[in-house]
């Protein structure tokens, strides 16, 4: 975990967290619930509650289930709203070529400029030229380009 020796202390706390959650397969339970009852909370179910947490903040299942999706749909507004009009994109290359040459090909091509953004993830690009492409390009296949 460390990259020198001098700098283990830093990562200690993080591999004794792991230690201490870490299932045994002799006990069956991790050495934190055996001391204290009940199992750790996890840092990354207090930055996206879990239905664990919620139960102990008495919320009931739907009101969870409620949260839950406001906060998936929050992450892929965010997502689909990154692109708009005038963006430069590079878009992902998705089919194999004969002529490419192992792992330094490039994975993907442009830039490319976003003509239109719709909200269910399409995008229609058009190329520096003002050509544009026949088809819509989905939002996950192109990641943005800062020039």
């Amino acid at each position: 975990m460390v990259v020198t020796y001098k700098d283990w202390h830093e990562m200690l706390p993080f591999a004794l967290h792991g230690y201490r959650t870490f299932v045994r397969t002799s006990t069956g339970a991790t050495p934190f619930s055996l001391v204290y009852g009940m199992e750790a909370v996890l840092p990354v179910e207090v930055e996206i509650p879990s239905l664990r947490v919620l139960m102990e903040a008495k919320l009931t299942e739907a009101e969870w289930c409620q949260t839950r999706f406001d906060q998936l749909n929050l992450i892929e507004e965010k997502r689909l709203t990154a692109m708009c009009h005038g963006d430069l994109v590079l878009k992902k290359i998705l089919s194999f070529k004969p002529d490419s040459i192992g792992k330094w090909t490039p994975n993907y091509e442009g830039p490319y400029v976003v003509k239109r953004a719709f909200s269910g993830g399409a995008l229609i690009l058009i190329t520096m030229d003002g050509e544009e492409f026949t088809r819509p390009m989905n939002a996950d296949a192109v990641k943005k380009y800062f020039a």
